[in-house]
């Protein structure tokens, strides 16, 4: 997304460059090869071809042996290690989501905005049946998920019409299809405190989510409940989970001196 910042002369395009081909990666995918880096970036092949480079040599990404594709380098797990471990709200918030995880027989997630996706920075599951496993670093979609609605009801305003804006460019089947859902959930926020999700995402799968009552370093988090859609009628689900998932919250904001 660097042609965003266009005419800023403080902005680094290059890097930006480089940050967008390591984004490439989705979960999933082991193997990344150069074609792919340009055709989901839109960066000229010789472009790509010096970037991959670059970040071979610097260890962010590695050559996968026996072919002409790449593979996500292990530096980048010692340039996230810090942001996790420096997380308070992260490690506050721990043992309360097992907790909830076991009663409501599913997963509990803290998530957190990166630019037009919602992504894990923790997760406890107790099912293992769950057709979805939410792992550090994978991302959710904005607009279809209990998370995503969430963070926007929840964030500032500016901040939040500029991301829809730039869904509506960027993910324009997905803003198309999922917007008219975005007002219910406003009123869903405002007269109960959570959004929910009867499966928009996915069809297996309901979801409850609450954001964090105060930014942290400036950043809006969620705790989001995933659990599977066989173990009862989506309205049974929304009234047993979204209270429990409040009360969570709370909690942790009272461990965090909040309240």
């Amino acid at each position: 997304m660097a042609e965003e910042h266009h005419g800023d002369s403080q902005f680094a395009s290059t890097l930006a460059q480089g940050i967008d081909v390591l984004a490439c990666f989705q979960p999933g995918e082991r193997v990344l090869g150069n074609k792919d880096f340009s055709l989901r970036t839109g960066l000229s092949p010789s472009t790509i071809a010096r970037l991959t480079h670059t970040l071979v040599q610097l260890g962010y990404l590695r050559r996968d042996p026996g072919s002409r594709k790449y593979r996500p380098g292990l530096a980048l797990l010692s340039i996230s290690h810090p942001l996790l471990a420096n997380m308070r709200l992260r490690q506050a918030a721990r043992p309360l989501m097992q907790r909830l995880a076991l009663r409501i027989n599913g997963a509990v997630s803290l998530v957190i905005r990166d630019r037009l996706h919602m992504v894990y920075v923790e997760t406890a599951r107790a099912n293992e049946e769950l057709q979805t496993h939410p792992d550090i670093g994978a991302a959710l979609p904005m607009l279809s998920t209990a998370a995503g609605k969430a963070w926007l009801c929840q964030a500032p305003a500016a901040e939040r019409d500029a991301v829809l804006n730039q869904l509506r460019i960027h993910c324009p089947q997905e803003h198309e299809r999922h917007m008219p859902q975005l007002e219910a959930a406003r009123r869903e926020f405002a007269k109960h405190g959570y959004c929910s999700n009867n499966r928009h995402w996915r069809q297996d799968t309901y979801g409850f989510a609450v954001p964090v009552s105060r930014p942290v370093d400036s950043n809006v988090f969620v705790l989001n409940c995933g659990v599977p859609a066989e173990d009862g009628a989506f309205e049974q689900r929304a009234s047993e989970i979204p209270p429990q998932l409040i009360t969570m919250v709370r909690g942790i904001e009272a461990i965090l001196g909040w309240s």
